[in-house]
């Protein structure tokens, strides 16, 4: 009984963060990061409730970490992470190596309590970034879209590869033994099967899930749900093959893209799944930060106890440690990134291409968009308790504590900086989306207008009333035209058109939230009944959503 008021608690903090976050960013000048409030709604509870939550690091990876990788993998635009395939590359792999060793042997350096090879887990688990975190803090000051793209891509590709080196790391502190030469072989083979097992399994369930739908019908909640177990089956079973279930769960993902990609799926299959999927990152992302919010005392009375095992006896050496760790992250972030763009530029010299030289301002901000959350704190919350000997895992009370207020801290650092470094920066060019979007939008309409030629004339013939059919394809098809004519043409008529379009937008738009809440007066008054009542607002809902995004 006390496990399920634990889990309505957590998840009654989440919806309460939620409240409370939009209610600051009205009164508050500076955007305030969603995971903050929730980190102090956990501190709160941990306050005032009479339990506390045990976290079995085992579990606690297997329920969040394969779904959030998962909805990251599937969810990435690929274009871009092709087009800039390179950069992302050099970020998501080079600088997490680079960030492992350098504040690996930084951290050791500085906390002598914490062992060279917890130290290395430490700084691994802190290599991955969080682009959702990013987006939140860069509301009012939007981050250019091809720096989003490489922030994303960066963060899907360096989730796995920070994650598989702090299990390398772990696995060294447990053993006490490490070997470089076996441990790239490994790694590569773990990433190879993990990969592997990720795609095959992925295709195979879209496959028999294809097949069945086609013979016997697609119902939309099974969908729903064989999408939710994909990323946990991908990850159990790499993980019992001894291959790596984070990359498994990443690949799945990255697949269930491509195979969605046939569209054999049904609309309202497509937007069901989407809520689900937005309700679950949503939720798992909160938890994770009220976890650690109501973790965080505890955390900090054991990480106190590790700083005066190495002689310090004032609680704010632990300020000092965070602040100094979050520095070097950032010093080393943004030197990777100033050679990779040197190398860039000089790669393209050679090819006689051209690149835009960015400005100081703009390589400062990639580096402090590398802000740490959710896959982070997942991670280095799943270090074990105890080593193979029975004895308890070194600092790991002080290396969660260094994680934590280096989340924090780049949150808040972000959250200032971020609005100044970008405001009214100069920005490279973007590849022409608008254009693909236009073509696109053409080439829509001309295939809409030959289909509808094609079942009227299917419907219609032969029937008395042959005219109706042609009267309403006459009046779809004019809404077709009226688009090809006013994307094919330029100068003032174009605009003129593109304002028209606007305005019946904002009209339509008027008139179905009219109908909504004529729907709501009708069911209020008993003139409609519920069934009827939902059935005419959702489908209202559809056609909301499809002009409010237009």
């Amino acid at each position: 009984m006390e496990e399920i008021t634990i889990a309505l608690v957590l998840l009654s903090a989440v919806v309460v963060s939620g409240i409370i976050a939009r209610l600051m960013a009205r009164l508050s000048p500076v955007a305030v990061p969603l995971p903050l409030v929730q980190i102090a709604l956990g501190a709160v509870i941990a306050s005032s409730a009479k339990f506390s939550v045990v976290l079995e690091p085992h579990i606690f990876f297997l329920l969040f970490l394969p779904p959030l990788l998962f909805v990251d993998g599937w969810r990435i635009p690929k274009e871009g992470l092709f087009r800039d395939g390179g950069t992302i590359l050099e970020l998501a792999f080079g600088l997490v190596l680079f960030t492992v060793v350098g504040v690996g042997f930084f951290i050791n350096w500085l906390i002598p309590g914490i062992p060279l090879a917890v130290a290395f887990a430490l700084a691994a688990i802190l290599s991955p970034t969080d682009p959702i975190a990013v987006t939140a803090i860069a509301k009012r000051a939007p981050i250019p879209k091809r720096l989003m793209h490489i922030l994303e891509g960066e963060s899907l590709l360096n989730d796995a590869s920070g994650l598989v080196c702090m299990q390398f790391a772990v696995a060294a502190a447990l053993t006490g033994v490490f070997h470089p030469g076996a441990a790239v072989v490994t790694f590569f083979q773990l990433a190879i099967g993990g990969l592997a097992i990720g795609v095959g399994m992925t295709w195979a369930v879209i496959a028999v899930k294809n097949y069945v739908a086609l013979r016997l019908g697609e119902e939309t909640g099974s969908q729903i749900l064989i999408s939710l177990l994909i990323p946990f089956g991908a990850y159990l079973l790499a993980e019992r093959l001894h291959c790596s279930g984070i990359l498994a769960a990443v690949s799945a993902g990255i697949t269930m893209s491509y195979a969605e990609r046939s569209g054999q799926a049904r609309a309202v299959t497509r937007m069901r799944r989407t809520a689900v999927w937005d309700t679950v990152q949503f939720t798992l992302n909160g938890i994770i930060f009220v976890l650690l919010g109501e973790q965080l005392p505890n955390i900090a009375a054991g990480a106190a106890r590790v700083v005066q095992e190495t002689g310090h006896h004032q609680p704010a050496w632990l300020i000092f440690y965070v602040l100094a760790i979050t520095a070097a992250l950032g010093l080393l972030r943004f030197a990777w990134v100033w050679v990779s763009f040197r190398f860039t530029r000089f790669s393209m010299d050679r090819k006689s291409r051209t690149v835009h030289k960015p400005s100081w301002r703009l390589l400062a901000a990639t580096s402090l968009a590398g802000v740490r959350g959710a896959i982070t704190l997942a991670g280095v919350l799943t270090l074990p308790f105890v080593l193979s000997d029975g004895t308890p895992f070194p600092a790991r009370d002080l290396a969660i504590f260094l994680a934590a207020g280096v989340i924090i801290t780049s949150m808040i650092v972000a959250s200032i900086g971020l609005p100044l470094l970008l405001h009214r920066i100069e920005l490279p060019p973007e590849p022409h989306g608008e254009r693909q979007e236009r073509r696109a939008r053409l080439s829509a309409a001309e295939a809409a207008i030959k289909a509808i030629e094609e079942r009227q004339h299917n419907l219609g013939e032969g029937k008395p009333d042959a005219d109706l059919y042609a009267e309403a394809a006459a009046r779809i098809m004019e809404g077709y035209r009226h688009r090809i004519e006013g994307k094919m043409k330029t100068g003032v008529d174009a605009e003129h058109l593109r304002k028209v379009e606007e305005i019946e937008r904002q009209l339509i738009l008027a008139g179905v939230e009219a109908e909504r809440n004529e729907y709501y007066r009708l069911g209020r008054i008993g003139h409609l009944s519920d069934d009827i009542a939902r059935k005419l607002v959702r489908e209202a809902d559809l056609v909301d959503a499809r002009y409010a995004n237009a």
